[in-house]
């Protein structure tokens, strides 16, 4: 077993209509701060977290850290000098052996200084937050950037040497249609990322787009938000559309040509342990999870006042870590293994994925229940009858 670390940078440009991370667009001059405390806390990460009360297993604090991933927020805003010392604290505090580190980057803050720092640095992917290929979807969600500046971005990264890129797309963007995803996914294509990511639109009180949906309004072109029933036909396309490219999907969202599955994303599904740092940054041993507070200025306060801002402490065991196994483990194409988990927690799981089985959402192969491919697009339903 190996160890991923996850570094939260929640500093943007701008506000995105669709987002509900807790992100802010601060001044450059609040970054060195942020990044000096991120240092600190990840070379003295076990004392504070023992005075916070977390419990870390001996085992976890000799295990290697194999992938690192600088998730946010908008990452790329950093200078690659600043990402770099974090990497350096991260080397000098475990053992490590990197095979996957991710950079999360938006395509208009690609430069080719930027791009060689970062691989000369140690940073061998690039997840770029791509959205959508139509002008007329990112300005209205937000974007900064436009079409021309991901065809830009990506020829930058491959001169640089990142020979892993990540495209994240989201179904459901105002004034999205068929004709525009499919176009999207075109050009996707073409370009030729080894990853992506498909997302459908998330609609919630934490966004001002979601907001503004649930209150039946029309700013932010809420009034433009294609259906849900165009959602699921525009995910279940991508999934035909990714296939024929050679494409491989192994989680819901996700899509990879062969070998390029994400190594760090995977540790949360199959319930790997990481340590995450920063403001938001959530954790996990394999018998705690906790969450830092969200404000990047209090955690920088926190920091130096000797602490570390943890919250939401709680213990998974027994049934609630089983939930986790059932649910985290469905969202892979894999499947889970029921005979394993039934072993595991001494219990029977066959009469909860017998109504699954009924339903027509899982099908079986000997121990192994994974979700129909074809009910993908409606996996809630399974999830939410699951847990039933």
């Amino acid at each position: 077993m190996s160890l991923g670390i996850y570094i939260q940078v929640p500093f943007c440009q701008t506000k995105c209509t669709y987002c509900n991370f807790h992100t802010g667009v601060v001044a450059p001059a609040r970054f060195a701060p942020y990044v000096s405390a991120v240092q600190t806390e990840i070379r003295e990460y076990r004392q504070r977290l023992a005075a916070a009360g977390v419990a870390l297993p001996q085992s976890l604090t000799t295990l290697t850290a194999d992938t690192v991933y600088f998730g946010g927020g908008t990452p790329s805003l950093l200078d690659p000098v600043h990402l770099s010392a974090i990497l350096q604290a991260i080397r000098g505090t475990f053992p490590t052996a990197f095979s996957e580190v991710t950079l999360e980057a938006d395509p208009e803050t690609v430069e080719l200084a930027k791009a060689a720092a970062w691989a000369a640095a140690g940073i061998n992917r690039i997840s770029l937050g791509v959205q959508s290929f139509s002008d007329v979807e990112l300005k209205a969600a937000g974007r900064m950037h436009r079409r021309a500046d991901v065809f830009r971005a990506v020829p930058i990264l491959r001169s640089a040497g990142i020979a892993n890129i990540s495209f994240d797309l989201i179904a459901g963007l105002p004034h999205q249609t068929r004709e525009s995803w499919q176009s999207s996914l075109e050009e996707l294509i073409q370009l030729g990322p080894e990853h992506v990511s498909i997302y459908l639109l998330e609609v919630d009180e934490g966004s001002r787009l979601g907001s503004e949906l649930l209150r039946g309004g029309a700013k932010y072109s809420a009034s433009a938000v294609p259906s849900d029933d165009v959602m699921a036909e525009c995910y279940d396309l991508a999934r035909n559309q990714l296939r024929g490219a050679g494409y491989e999907q192994y989680e819901i969202s996700n899509f990879a040509r062969p070998g390029f599955a994400s190594q760090h994303n995977r540790k949360y599904w199959r319930r790997d342990p990481y340590l995450g740092f920063g403001a938001g940054a959530h954790s996990f041993s394999g018998t705690q999870r906790w969450a830092h507070a969200h404000d990047a200025a209090a955690y920088v306060q926190t920091i130096a006042s000797g602490e570390v801002p943890v919250e939401q402490l709680e213990n998974i065991l027994g049934e609630q870590a089983l939930d986790e196994e059932l649910f985290l483990g469905l969202r892979q194409l894999e499947g889970i293994d029921l005979a394993r988990l039934e072993r595991t927690y001494h219990t029977s799981l066959e009469a909860r994925f017998a109504r699954l089985h009924a339903a027509g959402l899982v099908e079986r192969a000997g121990p192994v229940v994974r979700l129909v491919p074809e009910r993908l697009s409606i996996s809630n339903e399974a999830f939410v009858e699951l847990m039933r």
